[in-house]
């Protein structure tokens, strides 16, 4: 395996297993998943250094889990064994194949983070990803946002955070609002589903959210909407609206952390080392990094579960242009490659 060069991208979260629906009724397959662990996954796809902050419990799941981390390439120095049981979400497909999760949290190993384990994060951190359950599920999630509150004041990594609303877990949008928005304030980049903020604020448009989120202290806002692509919002520019992809969707198991690890791993590619970047770079360049982050997520619609795309060596050519289809190819483990085109 060739040493990759460039930034480190770490994400924290949760590593779980989801129970996929298999060929008959009743069947089910483990899977890795867990959106932190997908979003890493599928940065370290796309030829980005790429650390992984989970909790990986010292059981047959956990196993399974760091065994396919290693495989994909994560570095898991920082990875505490845990001594609690594996998450697990058992994952449901209506007749559009939209997946949704029943989750079985309680006492596992996913919410159990130190202080001590946090401050194993990498010192050459570039960008530092949060987000999904482990950002609100207690008592973990107040360690996590000591750490990013106080990544945000040193001034020089990019915190990213994905909100991965799951409604049958937060209750009420009274009660999730606070929890959600206490990251809002620390993350310079907050990226989520026009389902998650239809849930999070009824009624207001993408427009409000945004607004709401960027008052909050957020300087760049990402707001995907299936297959009609994603909404740019950043204070003082016109918003920009990024078009979806035509594609045969096979299911959309892991399509929005394939959104974010495009999203991040290309404003990386790009040369996004510090948060003032993201003031100071022309709106193109941004519009075209969320392009490339819906081409990512439209093609991971094309595979069963979360199985994001590979670039050529982890490079995508020209590192001033967008990714195209031709420049990816999906595989899975120790099946060949399969071209898209």
């Amino acid at each position: 395996m060739t040493e990759r060069q460039g930034p480190v991208l770490t994400v924290i979260g949760e590593a779980l297993v989801d129970l996929v629906p298999g060929a008959r009724l009743g069947q089910y397959q483990a899977k890795p998943g867990g959106s932190p662990f997908n979003v890493a996954i599928g940065l370290a796809r796309l030829g980005h250094r790429t650390t992984l902050m989970a909790r990986l419990a010292d059981n047959a799941f956990g196993r399974l889990l760091r065994a396919h981390a290693v495989a994909e390439s994560l570095d898991l120095e920082p990875a505490p064994l845990a001594a609690e049981p594996t998450t697990l979400a058992v994952v449901g497909l209506d007749s559009s194949a939209r997946a949704s999760y029943d989750f079985y949290v309680e006492g596992t190993a996913d919410w159990q983070w130190t202080d001590a384990e946090l401050a194993r994060v990498p010192r050459d951190t570039s960008m530092l990803h949060v987000g999904s359950l482990a950002s609100w599920t207690s008592p973990g999630d107040l360690r996590i946002h000591a750490l990013a509150a106080a990544l945000r004041r040193g001034g020089q990594v990019v915190i990213s955070y994905d909100p991965n609303i799951r409604p049958d877990l937060l209750g009420e949008p009274a009660r999730a609002r606070p929890l959600i928005e206490r990251f809002g304030r620390v993350a310079h980049i907050v990226k989520a589903s026009r389902e998650d903020i239809d849930w999070l604020y009824p009624g207001a448009s993408p427009e409000q959210v945004s607004g709401r989120l960027l008052d909050l202290g957020a300087l760049l806002v990402v707001i995907t909407d299936g297959p009609h692509g994603a909404l740019l919002y950043r204070a003082g520019s016109a918003p920009v609206s990024c078009p979806g992809r035509q594609v045969q969707v096979a299911d959309t198991i892991g399509a929005g952390d394939a959104f974010t690890a495009g999203l991040l791993g290309g404003l990386s590619r790009r040369g996004l080392h510090a948060p003032g970047d993201l003031l100071r770079w022309p709106t193109d360049l941004l519009a075209a990094t969320v392009e490339e982050a819906v081409l990512i997520s439209a093609l991971t619609c094309e595979r069963v579960g979360a199985d994001p795309p590979f670039t050529r060596d982890g490079r995508s050519g020209d590192s001033r242009s967008p990714l195209t289809r031709a420049d990816l190819y999906f595989a899975r483990a120790g099946d060949p490659a399969r071209q898209t085109e």
